[in-house]
């Protein structure tokens, strides 16, 4: 994947890894197959979803994420926004 911009509007993959079998995901779950902004790129770091099970890990983008509260939540109060951790791999353009 090309190093994505601040400013670039994204979807989180809508996947769910932890129902086919033991896995460890740092994706939150209300955060799947929503949209968000890149903030900016924080570096590259070896995959934890691979450190967890002691497999070769490739290092990978973890970018933040900006996620409106009103698009994630029922109650969530306009102009009021979340800061996700996000890794490369979870993350598709918008």
């Amino acid at each position: 994947m090309t190093e994505l911009a601040p400013g670039t509007r994204v979807r989180v993959r809508d996947d769910w890894p932890e129902a086919r079998g033991p896995c460890h995901i740092r994706t939150p779950h209300y955060v799947r197959g929503r949209q968000g902004v890149v903030v900016r790129r924080l570096g590259a770091f070896p995959n934890p979803e691979d450190l967890a099970f002691a497999r070769p890990a490739p290092r990978r983008a973890l970018y933040h994420v900006r996620f409106d509260e009103t698009a994630l939540w029922p109650d969530g109060r306009a102009g009021d926004d979340l800061l996700v951790e996000l890794f490369e791999h979870w993350l598709v353009p918008a």
